[in-house]
């Protein structure tokens, strides 16, 4: 498949992204605190400097842990500091002008009118650079913080998930006009009030009467992305999201998983190009492979290894406190969660031996190196090569190591994917969607959003 693949810069406002005790890794460059404005911005411009497309800010409302120890392991890493990346992006955009920003917000944290509000702020601030990131959440802890007896069930969260989209579609996309907004000096008239309209939403959570307290921005709706692996995962994803982030890197998983989405968009009246798929991945860069590989090994070695185990227990919903490194685990034996497995336990099950059950050590590597690609430039641009002939259409940089991740990747691997046109050169004109979709800068007239346009 030809064409160029999209590259996002993935982190997270604290020590969330992959971290796990790196901060005292000699190579980091201070400050090991959580650093500044002035440190972000510094690290989106190196983003922009490769003309990455987007910064993508994971981010969370709780711990992830099971048991005392998980969550003590969380807090002695430092993995549970999280800033608000929402409100960090205005900042990081006046730093920048092309770099798009991708921002995680759960359906559990924010009424939908509030929350539509802040979204459309930012795509006005950033001029249409946006993008938000729909999240059901998976932390039980996250569902108490915000005052929810315990965290609902799968199926639960994303029938929510669907009200909670409908909100906001109508907010973004049927609550204003678009020359509602006049200004006209003459007749003293700044807003047409015909052209402004209530939404009298009333559903099973949320009753909403509107209107909108914001005009039409660039976008209206920002740019949709999505990452559930689950089969409600792919459902939703099938149904509302433009970019949707996926775990496999086996290229024939891959392709299974790309037609798989596209034929339920197709199913759901959208067209099969109407959602790109991005893989989460992380990259070592070396001069030569043996430098590579012991790179990598050092950066698993010098982890926190308790904190890596609390990850990993609530990334895929499995408990495993109580065991040692190398007691065995049989991740098959009654997945947790309701809907069946989810999309990231599947994911690393696919990659274990199938031989023999595999102890912790081996399932934490394994889950370590999901995703991760090592070896020099010219090996990791034949990696993404493959990749994109699979079907796939961008990729994550995981910041292991700040910022030495992104400027390795920036220096030496996008100028390698550039020669072979799978990176660009130069930002396009345009909003987010627009440089990403190609489509323009508002949603197609077949996504569920546009049946609110008037």
């Amino acid at each position: 498949m030809a064409g160029r693949l999209t590259l996002h810069a993935f982190t997270a406002l604290g020590w969330l992204d992959g971290q796990f005790g790196l901060w005292r890794h000699p190579e980091l460059v201070p400050p090991r605190a959580v650093p500044d404005l002035q440190w972000w911005s510094d690290l989106a411009r190196t983003a922009e400097r490769g003309c990455m497309d987007s910064m993508f800010f994971a981010d969370a409302m709780g711990m992830g842990g099971f048991t005392a120890d998980d969550r003590e392991a969380e807090v002695r890493g430092g993995r549970m500091i999280l800033w608000d990346p929402a409100v960090t992006i205005s900042g990081l955009a006046a730093a920048t002008e092309h770099l798009g920003f991708l921002f995680t917000s759960s359906i559990l944290q924010d009424h939908p009118f509030t929350f539509a509000r802040r979204a459309s702020t930012l795509d006005q601030l950033t001029g249409g650079r946006v993008g938000w990131n729909m999240v059901t959440s998976y932390s039980p802890n996250a569902a108490r913080n915000l005052g929810y007896a315990d965290l609902p069930s799968r199926e639960e969260r994303y029938a929510w998930a669907e009200e909670y989209a409908d909100v906001v579609y109508r907010l973004w996309e049927g609550s204003w006009e678009d020359d509602a907004l006049l200004a006209d000096v003459a007749s003293g008239v700044y807003v047409d009030p015909a052209k402004v309209h209530p939404i009298d939403f009333a559903g099973d959570r949320y009753r909403v009467q509107g209107p909108h307290l914001t005009h039409p921005t660039p976008q209206r709706t920002p740019l949709l992305v999505q990452a559930g692996g689950s089969p409600a995962g792919r459902e939703y994803a099938a149904r509302h999201a433009e970019i949707q982030f996926i775990a496999e890197t086996d290229e024939r998983a891959m392709a299974e998983t790309v037609s798989g989405v596209r034929r339920l968009a197709v199913r759901s009246g959208r067209r099969p190009d109407d959602i790109s798929f991005v893989v989460s991945s992380r990259f070592v860069v070396g001069s030569t492979e043996a430098e590579a590989r012991r790179k990598a090994g050092e950066l698993f070695e010098r982890a926190d290894f308790p904190d890596l185990v609390a990850h990993l227990s609530s990334a895929i919903g499995k408990d495993f406190s109580g065991l040692g490194p190398d007691d065995p685990v049989d991740l098959l034996n009654d997945p947790a969660g309701s809907g069946g497995m989810s999309g990231s336990l599947q994911a690393l099950v696919d990659g274990l031996p199938k031989d023999r059950v595999p102890t912790l050590r081996e399932v934490v590597r394994a889950s370590r190196n999901r995703g991760r690609v090592v070896g020099t430039p010219e090996q990791i641009a034949d990696v993404l090569q493959r990749w994109r002939e699979a079907g796939v259409g961008g990729v994550t940089v995981s910041i292991e190591l700040r910022p030495t991740s992104l400027v390795e990747f920036v220096e030496h691997v996008i100028p390698v994917l550039q020669d072979r046109g799978l990176a660009q050169r130069e930002y396009a004109p345009g909003t987010l969607r627009e440089k990403l979709m190609g489509y323009g800068d508002r949603l197609p007239d077949r996504h569920p959003a546009a049946r609110h346009r008037r």
